[in-house]
């Protein structure tokens, strides 16, 4: 662990001087998931890994998907098996590598029809799906889909409209916080492998060797000493998600447009106005989509989602519309009682989908971005970098291993001499005493979830200070702990960071965030190096910015 180097591996100031200081052999720009797993091959084959974010970790696309680590059975209807298998590959090592951060989650399919009946041909095509996602790598995850009639669907999901629900289908994925997923994936490559990383240090300009080769990069970080610090790397990873196509001009010279963003828009609402105790797949039928009906856990919540919709604004702020919130509430209000409106959402959250804008060979270019493949490339230039682009959230993993095995044939080595090992390496904290029922029955459980086996080290924070123990934003269980831990031990810079992905409270219930601003920029202001002006001024920055997502996307403040 850390106590064994001469520098803190997951400090800031530490990182920076590491930076300015080492040679490289990789330098990762991007701290996404995609980046963070990235920096975890690279460095667990032994390669000497640097890695810059431009703002926060998992502050764009990996903090605001779907949370789900599952195999797509709808991309069966695409004809993409070999997606899906590799997908539930990747599904079921995240179970095995991450215990504590990635659980099976059972999924409700209702089935509606008319007079007490459901069409055969749905329940057949439905059973023919399921059949297909089991068998295909489904299975893996110990349980097989099965029918259940309508009582026991009403028990998942009480408010559907009993006029026309017949039955339904369960079948098994996994669920994980994205956020703290990627955040995991760094610490371990940090922790446990050496890797620099470092937040708030956006890439200027890439250099360039006497060979012609990109050798480093320039990065300007935030509030560091340095004005601009050089990079020395021998090979560069752009692995930014939406944003490759800006670090491939700084590479290239011209924008090559390889990136088609689609947004994603979620929002959250008591579970108490839509009830769900695992997660429901509920018909779209104006555009023959489906969303989500998730429950969170820890929480008497749920939220919805996702939309699926191209973009072409800003790629820094994409904001979630009124016209967004209506079209979630209208899909849940259309098989279900809970009459849900605009009042009774407490959160909301956009991101951006990376879908790769060519489609591969012998594919149409669909107009539907949900129609477009997950499927990812990884590419070099004639400068030598290498750009990941395309995918998903449950395949960051291999997307992770064909990058670093581009890395390592670059740098004149054998992929088969200097293996990847991420298959089986577990993350940081992991344990599967989240599986047990006695530990789950503990008070520490939640805390198990969330931090795995250091859960105690978070716990240590409190020592002495039992007010650390309790809930620090109302309606959530986050606590005071868990804020300073952050603060200590988890790179955080701003109110935002600690509120937004260190915990969940901004997505969950934005408007108790905002009232606990205040409170909560007091209590980590002594870690953050914070004077009580600069408290005050990050608890302001944070309750404008809340407010703001909350107003473009229609809702009343309180």
């Amino acid at each position: 662990m850390w106590q064994h180097w001469a520098v803190h591996p997951f400090r800031r100031d530490d990182a920076l001087r590491r930076l300015a200081d080492e040679d490289f052999d990789v330098l990762v720009i991007g701290g996404g998931v995609t980046g963070a797993g990235v920096a975890l091959d690279a460095a667990s084959r032994g390669l000497r890994t640097a890695l810059v974010e431009k703002g926060d970790f998992a502050s764009g696309t990996s903090s605001k998907s779907s949370k789900m680590i599952h195999g797509g059975i709808r991309y069966l209807q695409q004809r993409e098996f070999r997606l899906v298998y590799e997908n539930l590959s990747e599904r079921q090592r995240l179970l095995d590598n991450a215990p504590h951060l990635v659980t099976p989650l059972p999924f409700l399919i209702p089935l509606f029809g008319r007079d007490g009946v459901v069409s055969k041909t749905v329940a057949r095509s439905y059973s023919s799906a399921l059949w297909m996602y089991d068998l295909t790598g489904g299975l893996r995850i110990g349980e097989r889909h099965r029918e259940v009639d309508k009582d026991e669907a009403l028990a998942h999901l009480p408010t559907l409209n009993t006029e026309h629900l017949v039955a339904g289908f369960l079948y098994f994925d996994a669920r994980a916080d994205d956020a703290r997923l990627t955040l995991e994936l760094l610490r371990t490559a940090a922790f446990e492998y050496g890797a620099a990383i470092v937040n708030y240090s956006p890439v200027t300009r890439l250099t360039m060797g006497a060979d012609g080769g990109a050798d480093g990069a320039i990065v300007r970080p935030v509030g560091g000493e340095a004005e601009e610090l050089r990079i020395r790397a021998k090979v560069v990873v752009n692995a930014t998600g939406v944003w490759a196509d800006a670090i491939r001009a700084l590479d290239e010279g011209a924008d090559p447009h390889a990136i088609r963003p689609a947004k994603g828009v979620h929002i959250t609402v008591p579970a108490e106005r839509l009830p769900c105790d695992i997660a429901a797949v509920i018909p779209v039928p104006k555009d023959k989509r489906s969303i989500f009906v998730v429950s969170w856990p820890g929480t008497d919540l749920v939220y919805l989602g996702t939309t699926d919709t191209d973009y072409t604004g800003p790629l820094d702020d994409p904001a979630c519309t009124p016209e967004d919130v209506d079209y979630l509430l209208e899909a849940a209000n259309n098989v279900t009682t809970s009459h849900l409106t605009r009042a009774d959402v407490t959160g909301v959250w956009a991101g951006l989908r990376p879908l790769l804008a060519r489609p591969t060979k012998g594919q149409h270019v669909s107009e539907r971005t949900s129609d477009l493949s997950r499927r990812h490339t990884v590419r070099v230039s004639a400068h030598g970098v290498v750009t990941v682009t395309g995918g998903k959230l449950t395949t960051y993993r291999k997307m992770a291993q064909d990058t670093v095995d581009a890395v390592v044939t670059h740098l004149g080595e054998s992929p088969r001499r200097r293996r990847c090992v991420t298959k089986s390496l577990p993350l940081i904290g992991a344990t599967t005493r989240t599986r047990d029922p006695v530990a789950r029955a503990q008070p520490q459980a939640r805390l198990l979830g969330r931090y795995g086996t250091e859960a105690a080290a978070v716990l240590a924070v409190a020592a002495g200070r039992p007010e650390l123990l309790e809930p620090a934003v109302a309606g959530l269980p986050y606590t005071g702990a868990e804020l300073v831990y952050a603060a200590r031990e988890e790179m955080a810079q701003t109110l935002d960071d600690v509120l937004t992905r260190r915990t969940r409270a901004t997505i969950q219930r934005a408007h108790a965030s905002m009232d606990a601003a205040s409170e909560v920029a007091a209590l980590i202001a002594p870690d953050m190096g914070w004077d009580d002006r600069e408290a005050a001024d990050q608890a302001a920055r944070y309750v404008e910015s809340a407010q703001k997502e909350l107003l473009t996307a229609g809702l009343d403040l309180p």
